[in-house]
């Protein structure tokens, strides 16, 4: 068998899909995507297609190394967003070829099935409380939020009890046992991130996300000093080697690399296999679309100290299409009792429906994530 050709496709609401086609009428599929970069993406995957036509696609391990390392330059949101997705389609091959699922070649499944959270709020959280109770009541046991808004390095106390108040109207709507995850989507600097992660705790919190931006991981002791509650961080880490020195200072307790950005599947395991000899958990990070969700699902299969799985249902970036719209059966990704059944189809285990993925493509997509700034006009991470 030999690869012939690699094709990506733009779709709204902000994904990119590739499809990797073979000589013996086998096709796999990737989500290789940088939310507001797909096209940058697109053209990496291009590039990379260069060495790929022509050759066996059940090499992935080889594959792998030469897109990885043979450029010379190597890492970064770009080159592995490309190379996840690359590598997500060519398992899905390899599985389709095979006639079993991803995680069957990967040792065989842990789990049956995972937990699921759902995200609630938008960019700019308000109304939370209302949103928890529809989740919970569609059987939901975990949900996610934005922590905050802008936030200055230093800023006014009005705006952390903004954020308490929100947090402590979703624990007593639900009560104490729905799992609530908060994110400061590395919004928050080191000086608000302590008073935040204090005034947080009492609320038993699932985790709290990204409390500092990813390269200033070294002020994570500082923080931890101001809470008991789980530290999560990763979606902005890209390979082992960015992860490396993240374990090492022992101050994060969650993980979240996100198989479309952190070298798809090969690379991901490999994460997750480092944090679990740090006894650290892993919620693989997958605010995106189908593809991407089930190659998460078959990493979650094989991965002992996964224990829980974001996904994009009803998401506030998902306006002109869900999650479901691009699979033909939509009831693989059937939400029961809080968790989501691990598939058992070949491959990644999803059909897409190809008609409908190059219709929409057809339209594509611009998808920008906005641009905020503080009071006094210098510019806010969002």
């Amino acid at each position: 068998m030999k690869i012939t050709k690699l094709t990506t496709f733009q779709v709204p609401p902000r994904w990119l899909f590739l499809k990797i086609e073979t000589d013996e009428g086998i096709v796999g599929w990737g989500e290789p995507v940088v939310e507001g970069r797909a096209a940058t993406v697109a053209a990496a995957v291009e590039e990379l297609s260069d060495y790929l036509i022509g050759k066996d696609p059940f090499l992935i391990e080889d594959h792998w190394n030469v897109l990885y390392r043979a450029g010379f330059y190597r890492g970064g949101a770009i080159h592995m967003s490309a190379l996840a997705g690359i590598d997500q389609a060519l398992w899905d091959i390899k599985g389709k070829a095979f006639g079993v699922p991803v995680w069957q070649l990967l040792g065989g499944k842990c789990r049956d099935r995972i937990r699921v959270y759902s995200w609630i709020g938008g960019d700019r959280p308000a109304d939370t409380a209302r949103a928890v109770r529809q989740v919970v009541d569609r059987g939901f046991t975990a949900v996610k939020m934005n922590a905050t808004e802008e936030l200055q390095y230093v800023d006014t106390h009005e705006k952390v009890d903004a954020v308490i108040a929100r947090v402590a109207a979703i624990r007593e709507e639900v009560g104490p046992y729905i799992g609530i995850g908060v994110d400061f989507h590395g919004r928050v600097h080191k000086p608000m991130a302590k008073v935040l992660a204090k005034e947080l705790d009492p609320f038993d919190l699932m985790f709290i996300e990204e409390p500092v931006l990813s390269e200033h991981y070294e002020a994570l002791p500082e923080i931890t000093k101001h809470c008991s509650t789980p530290i999560a961080l990763g979606e902005r880490l890209f390979s082992r080697w960015d992860f490396k020195r993240i374990l090492e200072q022992g101050c994060v307790d969650i993980i979240q690399p996100d198989p479309s950005h952190s070298g798809g599947i090969t690379e991901t395991r490999k994460i997750a296999a480092m944090a679990e000899a740090y006894d650290v958990a892993v919620a693989l990070h997958c605010p995106l679309g189908p593809i991407a969700l089930a190659a998460n699902l078959q990493l979650d299969a094989v991965t002992y100290n996964a224990f829980i799985q974001e996904q994009s249902l009803g998401i506030h970036y998902n306006k002109s299409n869900d999650l479901l719209d691009y699979v033909v059966d939509k009831s693989v990704f059937a939400y029961r009792d809080g968790f989501v059944a691990i598939p058992s189809g070949p491959g990644l285990g999803i059909e897409i429906d190809e008609e409908y993925v190059r219709s929409r493509a057809a339209e594509g997509h611009r998808w920008r994530n906005p641009v905020w700034r503080h009071a006094d006009g210098s510019f806010a991470e969002w």
